[in-house]
């Protein structure tokens, strides 16, 4: 496999292209988060009990070995950590993490500036990696079962090729769509953990640590009632949380109890179980709109105004667990308790399709 090298105009080759496509302050995953709220060591990442536990072992093993941490795959819904999980990796490991995402690599030639900029035992961090282009994706293969990489550098006839080792290091591969990565890329992962959605509990415990850092008075049942709310997600609990720092600063002596917290939700839009704007637009478009027929994806983000990804990525499977919401072979339903939410009455059976 070959991977064609050209060094962009005015740039000093691959290390100023590693530059361009990696940064240590890669912010995609927690856009809306204090960077101190992220925890540094496993016994600091709160939740996912049993990957916590495999990893421990794996991560002990590695470290007594001397020798860099297997491939691995991190899947899940977005918003449950998976790049601080990769942070937390590199600094058990005490390596230096280098985080990129599959869409940024739009060369195979930008894989070879990452890689060839590694150290040993470095971890590699690849956010949405089931969005690499196809060409890359195949240069990735060797790197990651040999540490290998053929570079061709220039074209036509003065072209030449050179075959570069690489540092034996960590490639964690992140992706909310198991489904789209391919066999081969798959296969090449030596472990894969999937991150499931919050407890309330383990919510309040992150919302506790993090009102400590940001200097926050907060009573347990203030730190309750933004978990409820928190669609089973640290990051939105963080962003909750700093959201009702701000109305309890604003409006009241700073301090969050359960009944500040409520209010504070009420007033940004986010309901008792956790629904905001959209998602409340979404059901009222299937009650209402649609009047409980089933409806297609692309109609339904039409209606409500936002792109079918996003509604299928980050909206729907919060509504799919509450179960306020069910996919058919004819489309998008809301179910009955969805109806119940609203305080609307359901159409009688005779009416349409409902399976609920």
């Amino acid at each position: 496999m070959s991977t064609i090298w050209e060094p962009p105009d005015g740039s000093h080759g691959i290390e100023d292209e590693a530059e361009r496509l990696v940064s240590a302050e890669y912010t995609d995953e927690d856009l809306d988060i204090d960077r101190s709220l992220r925890p540094r060591r496993l016994e600091e990442y709160l939740g996912q009990t049993r990957v916590k536990e495999n990893l421990g072992v794996l991560l002990q093993a590695a470290k007594a070995r001397g020798e860099a941490l297997d491939h691995m795959l991190l899947s899940g819904p977005p918003g449950l950590g998976k790049t601080t999980l990769a942070g937390v990796i590199a600094n058990e490991l005490g390596v230096q993490m280098r985080v990129t995402s599959g869409p940024a690599i739009e060369r195979a030639g930008d894989l070879a500036a990452i890689l060839t900029n590694l150290d040993e035992r470095d971890v590699l961090f690849i956010d949405e990696i089931h969005r690499l282009n196809r060409v890359v994706e195949e240069v990735l293969y060797p790197a990651m079962e040999d540490y290998k990489i053929d570079i061709v550098i220039g074209k036509g006839p003065a072209a030449r090729s050179l075959r570069l080792d690489l540092p034996r290091f960590t490639l964690i591969g992140a992706t909310t769509r198991t489904g789209l990565l391919t066999g081969p890329l798959r296969d090449r992962f030596g472990m894969a953990f999937r991150l499931g959605y919050y407890t309330a509990e383990e919510l309040a415990a992150i919302v506790s640590r993090s009102a400590g850092i940001l200097g926050v008075r907060i009573s347990e049942d203030g730190a309750d009632e933004i978990a409820r709310r928190s669609r089973g997600t640290p990051r939105l609990a963080n962003r909750l949380l700093k959201r009702v720092r701000d109305y309890a600063q604003v409006r009241h002596d700073g301090a969050i109890d359960e009944d500040i917290a409520a209010e504070a939700l009420a007033f940004f839009e986010v309901d008792h179980v956790g629904l905001d704007h959209m998602d409340l637009a979404i059901l009222e478009a299937l009650v209402r709109t649609f009047a409980g027929r089933p409806v297609g994806l692309n109609t339904l983000a039409a209606a409500v105004g936002e792109e079918p990804d996003t509604l299928e990525e980050v909206y729907e499977p919060y509504l799919l667990q509450l179960g306020f919401l069910t996919r058919t072979p004819k489309g998008r339903q809301a179910t009955s308790r969805a109806y119940e939410h609203l305080g609307a009455v359901p159409p009688s059976d005779a009416e349409g399709d409902r399976l609920f």
